[in-house]
């Protein structure tokens, strides 16, 4: 039984080695993309859509109302990014029901490059929102000695991000893989099932918590001026 997907090494040839990591990541990016182009294709202004581009807008429509929700801006700027985080993340644990696939969620350096890319994403929003200068601030508030502690919790909800997620899928893995041993028959697929629910609630979950991190990097500037801007129209 391997522990991550590192250890699972599908192709080998003149020296290199690509483990189940890396081939079914490049699988998810692929599906994705012709998903992508597949949905864009068509897209009609008529009265009358297909089924499949009002599914689509329904997507896309939950996951702006999510993030307006969760951020109270306007959704079309953060959409991109954590749309993208959610629909991979989903899409890489729901696979887990095909035979013979292993999760790339279930490798820890891929949840890690997920969290990077989140910690990448904070700090970008941040100015772009406030300034260099008034997000810097926040790092020195309420007092400049909470400079460190500030740094630190900044880094370690990064790796509390990459370490939940992996722990979530690996350890619903190892479980299926123990109870196959076990009854290879009746418990895998009641497991399978909770872990495809379990999979979409994960990346839920991830999604909502980059949007806080990167919601709360831009929040402080915006009451500010929103503030002043009451302040003004009472006056």
């Amino acid at each position: 039984m391997h522990i991550t997907t590192d250890d699972i090494i599908l192709i080998e040839a003149l020296g290199f080695k690509l483990s189940a990591t890396v081939v079914f990541t490049w699988l998810v990016m692929a599906i994705l993309l012709v998903a992508s182009v597949a949905a864009t294709y068509r897209i009609s202004q008529q009265e009358t859509p297909s089924r499949w581009q009002l599914f689509l807008e329904v997507l896309v429509g939950e996951m702006e109302r999510q993030i307006a929700g969760v951020s109270h801006h306007k959704p079309g700027r953060y959409l991109p990014f954590v749309g993208t985080l959610f629909l991979f993340i989903a899409v890489s644990n729901s696979l887990t029901i095909v035979p013979f696939y292993y999760p790339p969620t279930g490798s820890l350096s891929t949840t890690t490059a997920l969290a990077l890319c989140v910690l990448v994403a904070v700090p970008l929003y941040g100015v772009t929102e406030k300034g260099l200068r008034g997000y810097l601030r926040n790092y020195v508030q309420p007092t400049v000695f909470m400079l460190p502690f500030n740094v630190l919790g900044e880094v370690s909800r990064t790796v509390a991000l990459a370490i939940r997620l992996y722990g979530n899928v690996m350890s619903g893995t190892v479980i299926v893989g123990v109870l196959v041993a076990i009854s290879p028959f009746l418990f895998p697929i009641v497991l399978k099932l909770l872990g495809l629910l379990t999979g979409l609630v994960q990346a839920y979950i991830f999604a909502v918590l980059a949007m806080v991190y990167i919601a709360s990097a831009s929040r402080l500037e915006r009451t500010k001026d929103q503030t002043a801007a009451n302040d003004k129209l009472n006056s």
